[in-house]
């Protein structure tokens, strides 16, 4: 079998529909552990609730991806302060 330049390769929808997927559960479960960070240690959950969500918008784009990271960089911000504020742990 030979490949002209006319022969296309064409990708299976069902692969991308997966990735989507999986990158929404990725998303929303970020968004649940930011708000949990921010009332308890910031600096373990919030971090990596944020790499969680880069990876997410790296899979697919979308809202929730989006959602998911300017949640978790607020969330850190306010996490930090109100751990500062109370004199709780940030670690």
């Amino acid at each position: 079998m030979s490949l002209d330049a006319e022969t296309t390769i064409e990708r299976d929808p069902g692969a991308r529909r997966t990735a989507e997927n999986v990158s929404g559960y990725l998303s929303a479960s970020a968004i649940f552990v930011s708000f949990l960070g921010i009332f308890w240690h910031p600096l373990r959950l919030i971090v990596p609730s944020l790499l969680i969500a880069l990876v997410a918008s790296g899979m697919a784009k979308g809202r929730i991806q989006l959602a998911a990271v300017l949640i978790g960089g607020v969330s850190f911000i306010l996490g930090l302060a109100l751990a500062v504020a109370t004199g709780h742990a940030l670690w």
